[in-house]
């Protein structure tokens, strides 16, 4: 076993009381096992499904199916025709919060959207009117829009802007606004990637920072009665639980939501429902997510298409 930096064996004791559950999460970032393939089905599936499947889980939404380890989906023909997206289980433990909304939207806007994985789980759980998905930087916006055209996702529209424009521009405009923040992505190493310097306290507070306005900003376009989805792939409580409570402190007009089906995996680590996958969970890299609402009363703003052309629109579809 390769030996465990002092960040992770810090971060692993922040994480866990027991040891037990220190020495298993370590294991799996330090000897990363790969997981079940996933895919998410964005057009009918084929009566004869290609593909060996696992057992769904209770809350796993009917268009996603896990794959037997040693399944190769993105090599499909199938992948290649747009008939499905391939992304880690902890992506859709994470986006299954959005199963509890009310579905009849008419606006969802995905603030960190590249490369679309999440958007496309919105647009087939949800059916929005229309869904907008911004990325803000630029060498990205290829494979979203790559993704969103191959799966069909429409009607969409990619704008790459940062997020204090919407906020100016848009306020109180979208019925869910999505906020896969950005983060250190330690859950890379579960997958056997590189994340360097991913434990380190400098560049988890600089990613906290950046979540926290990101966060706020986005929390004045969610129109009233509407939500707000906080979603990352890191582990540090940095990143995930403190920006939650950060976030409540300073716009108390949302309420975290209650999500039935993740009771299992609330997180110990504050009162506030929200929920963690670990990687020795063996579902996925790992993952953390929280709903929240817009208590408020009043009139949802309308989307004229004058502004959103001011938005300045990248791709329509």
């Amino acid at each position: 076993m390769e030996k465990p930096s002092n960040l992770l064996l810090k971060l692993a004791r922040r994480l866990f009381e027991n040891p037990d559950k220190q020495e298993k999460f370590i294991d799996a970032l330090v000897n990363p096992q790969p997981f079940n393939p996933c895919i998410l089905w964005c057009q009918n599936q084929p009566d004869n499904v290609p593909f060996s499947v696992e057992s769904p889980l209770s809350w796993q939404p009917q268009f996603v199916d896990r794959l037997h380890l040693g399944e190769k989906p993105g090599q499909h023909n199938l992948h290649h025709q747009g008939y499905f997206y391939c992304l880690d289980f902890s992506s859709v433990f994470a986006a299954s919060i959005l199963l509890t909304i009310p579905q009849s939207l008419r606006l969802v806007f995905d603030m960190c959207a590249a490369p679309g994985g999440k958007s496309i789980f919105a647009w087939q759980a949800l059916h929005p009117e229309l869904i907008i998905c911004n990325e803000v930087i630029g060498k990205r916006l290829g494979m979203l829009i790559s993704n969103l055209k191959r799966c069909h996702i429409s009607p969409s529209i990619v704008v790459n802007r940062d997020s204090s424009i919407f906020a100016d521009n848009i306020p109180l405009s979208s019925n869910l606004v999505l906020v896969d923040a950005p983060c250190t992505g330690q859950s890379l190493l579960a997958k056997g990637e590189k994340a360097p310097g991913c434990f380190h306290p400098t560049a988890i507070n600089k990613s906290a920072n950046r979540q926290k306005r990101i966060i706020a900003n986005s929390a004045q376009i969610v129109a009233p009665q509407g939500y707000l989805a906080y979603m990352t792939c890191t582990y540090s409580p940095e990143e995930n639980e403190q920006v939650c409570e950060w976030f409540l402190s300073r716009f108390p007009q949302f309420q975290a939501v209650k999500i039935n089906h993740l009771q299992e995996y609330q997180s110990h680590l504050t009162t506030i429902p929200c929920y963690r996958l670990f990687p020795q969970d063996r579902l996925g890299a790992g993952a953390f997510t929280a709903l929240f609402q817009n208590t408020e009363e009043g009139t949802v703003k309308d989307l004229a298409q004058e502004v959103l052309q001011e938005l300045g629109i990248i791709q329509q579809l």
